[in-house]
C-alpha cells in the first residue's frame, strides 16, 4: 500500500512540474487553487443540503461557480498552462507579455465553462418552474440522481470522451495546430481548449448537480478524478475504472441512498425545507 502511495505521489509531483519554464505558473496555479479551496471550505463548508440544493439568484450562483471552477478545474490544466508558458518563453516573450497572454488564455478557458454553468442554471430553473413533484427526494429523486451518475459513467467509455480526453492531454499538439498570436489569440485558444475540456468533463460536473452542488466532499472527489485522468501519466487508462465507480455509485444512490457515504439526505429533520430537483 505504501509503495502505491509513494509511486502515485511521485507521478503527481512529476506532472505538476514539467520543466522549469512553467514552474512559476505551476506555483501560481497551485496557490490560487488552494486559496479558492480554503475559501470554499470556510464559506461553503456547511452549505451542503444534499441533492436538490438550490442554485440561488444568478449573480450569487455565477460568483460561486467561478470560485468552484478555479478550485476544481485549474489543477487539471497544469499541463496546458506549463506548456503555454514554455512556448511563450521560447518565442522570446517578455515576462509582462507572458503574464498578459496567460491571463487571456485562462480567461478564454473560463468563458467555455461559464457557458456550461449558465446552461446548467437555466435547465435547473426550468425544472423547478414546472414544480415536478415526482422528482422530490422522497419519491423519484434518488432514481434520477442515480441515473445522472450512470449516464456519466457510460460517457466515460464513449468515443467522444476518448477524443476529448486525448485533446486535454496533448497541449503541444493543440498549440501546434491552433496557435494564434496576441492577447485576442490567447483568448481564442483558451476558449477552444475550454470547449474541448467541457466535452471531456461535462458529465463529471453534472454529477455535482445530482449529489449536491454545494458539497465540498464531492467537489474534492471529482477534482481528484479529473486531475488524475487529465494530468497523471497514463491517466487516460483511468477512464474505465472511473466509469465503473460512477455506475456502481449511481446504482447505490438509486437503491439505498441513505447508506452512501458523503451523500446528505435533503429530508433530514435538520433541514428546514425540502427541495425538488
Amino acid at each position: 500500500m505504501m509503495k502505491t502511495v509513494i509511486s502515485t505521489s511521485r507521478a503527481a509531483a512529476s506532472a505538476l512540474g514539467r520543466g522549469q519554464q512553467g514552474l512559476g505558473w505551476t506555483i501560481v496555479v497551485v496557490a490560487l487553487s488552494l486559496a479558492t479551496w480554503f475559501e470554499m471550505l470556510v464559506v461553503m463548508g456547511d452549505m451542503d443540503e444534499g441533492p436538490g440544493t438550490p442554485l440561488h439568484d444568478l449573480p450569487t450562483y455565477l460568483t460561486g461557480w467561478i470560485v468552484m471552477l478555479t478550485a476544481m478545474m485549474l489543477p487539471s490544466e497544469l499541463n496546458y498552462i506549463t506548456a503555454f508558458a514554455g512556448m511563450l518563453k521560447s518565442r522570446g516573450s517578455k515576462p509582462i507579455t507572458q503574464a498578459q497572454r496567460m491571463t487571456c488564455f485562462i480567461a478564454g478557458y473560463g468563458v467555455a465553462w461559464v457557458g456550461y454553468g449558465l446552461a446548467a442554471y437555466l435547465l435547473d430553473s426550468a425544472i423547478r418552474s414546472f414544480g415536478l413533484e415526482f422528482l422530490a427526494w422522497n419519491r423519484m429523486g434518488p432514481y434520477w440522481a442515480g441515473a445522472v451518475l450512470i449516464v456519466a459513467g457510460a460517457f466515460q467509455v464513449s468515443s467522444l470522451k476518448n477524443v476529448c480526453l486525448t485533446g486535454c492531454r496533448s497541449p503541444f499538439s493543440f498549440f501546434a495546430r491552433y496557435w494564434r498570436g496576441g492577447n485576442v489569440g490567447a483568448v481564442l485558444m483558451g476558449a477552444r481548449h475550454g470547449m474541448v475540456c467541457v466535452g471531456c468533463c461535462w458529465a463529471l460536473m453534472a454529477v455535482m448537480f445530482a449529489v449536491g452542488v454545494m458539497s465540498p466532499a464531492w467537489m474534492a472527489l471529482l477534482t481528484l478524478l479529473m486531475f488524475a485522468e487529465k494530468v497523471l501519466p497514463n491517466g487516460q487508462k483511468l477512464a474505465t475504472p472511473i466509469a465503473v465507480f460512477l455506475v456502481v455509485t449511481g446504482m447505490w444512490i438509486a437503491i439505498s441512498p441513505d447508506t452512501l457515504p458523503l451523500l446528505k439526505n435533503p429530508l433530514l429533520p435538520s433541514m428546514s425545507v425540502s427541495h425538488v430537483h
